[in-house]
């Protein structure tokens, strides 16, 4: 029998292929895009400094401060910009045609590992600048393109891959970085799903008659919400029951497709009924990257030797 030492390292550095670490290439550069390009009217007004700007950046960025001088921002490009001559209106145009120009790269793989660098950089600098009007979908922007940054690029898939064909990755650091990717996932929701249980607005329903009817999430008719008002209770306990459980049946064979069909279900659901897409795809995609096929928890029987090619 297998110690539990060989038991954890087989566990956390199981052979995996790189399809994985390509949809999650491939979809964090959709998600980024959709995000830029959402912010297409408004990215001067959303992060522009004081007199120019929606909330003042120096308000957020003040904030960030107190958290860590380190916490990149907005900022630092503008005071960076301002030594060479360019005033802020040209460095946030700058920031945002190079954000776009990442998610581009990221999609057809070009210059991978630099675009992933530049977009979480980027997108963590706008989201600390911005900081009192984000919302969750910018923590798990910064959490896909962290785990996309450090992962062994280029996969297959990528234009990267072609001039770099004969070059190996060794399977079993594939499989950590999902493994690690999988693990976070479960914590997060978890402990999400523990935080609705705990709360009785999600026993009653009165969280989700409160979350679809508060502007600007009221996407639905007030009237159909109150047509439906019986079924809001079992949703919402649905609702963290799925949370609370993931971590237990997405690792079951027999319930993981399930359970993954679940939680992606519950995101397009709130990317419908609250307007929430940007968040609903960022989901989705971190959750089909980190139990999507192909999906394995054990090395395969006949690994004749530890690493294999790229393509």
């Amino acid at each position: 029998m297998p110690s539990w030492k060989e038991r954890g390292r087989a566990f956390l550095f199981a052979f995996e292929t790189d399809t994985w670490l390509a949809f999650l290439r491939v979809g964090l550069g959709l998600q980024l895009a959709a995000y830029v390009l959402s912010l297409a009217g408004s990215w001067n007004y959303f992060l522009a400094g004081a007199g120019a700007g929606l909330v003042s950046r120096e308000v957020s960025e003040a904030l960030v401060s107190t958290e860590s001088r380190l916490i990149p921002r907005i900022g630092w490009l503008v005071r960076a910009g301002g030594s060479i001559g360019l005033d802020e209106e040209t460095v946030l145009l700058a920031a945002w045609i190079t954000l776009l120009l990442a998610a581009i790269l990221l999609i057809v793989g070009f210059l991978s590992r630099l675009a992933a660098i530049a977009g979480w950089f980027l997108h963590l600098c706008a989201a600390k600048s911005g900081g009192l009007l984000s919302y969750g979908v910018d923590n798990f922007m910064t959490i896909g393109l962290f785990y996309l940054m450090w992962s062994p690029l280029p996969d297959r898939y990528a234009l990267d891959a072609m001039w770099r064909k004969g070059r190996l990755k060794d399977p079993r650091m594939l499989g950590f970085f999902r493994r690690l990717l999988q693990l976070h996932l479960c914590v997060i929701y978890f402990f999400g799903g523990l935080t609705k249980c705990l709360g009785s607005g999600w026993w009653d329903g009165s969280n989700l008659w409160r979350a679809l009817t508060r502007p600007p999430f009221d996407v639905l008719a007030p009237e159909l919400i109150v047509n439906f008002a019986a079924f809001l209770p079992v949703i919402g306990i649905s609702i963290w029951v799925i949370e609370m459980t993931y971590p237990i049946f997405i690792w079951l064979r027999r319930t993981r497709w399930l359970w993954l069909a679940l939680i992606c279900a519950m995101h397009v659901g709130i990317g419908l009924t609250m307007g929430m897409h940007l968040f609903a795809l960022i989901m989705i995609v971190l959750n089909l990257a980190a139990f999507g096929p192909p999906f394995r928890t054990r090395q395969p029987e006949k690994a004749a030797a530890p690493l294999t090619a790229v393509a």
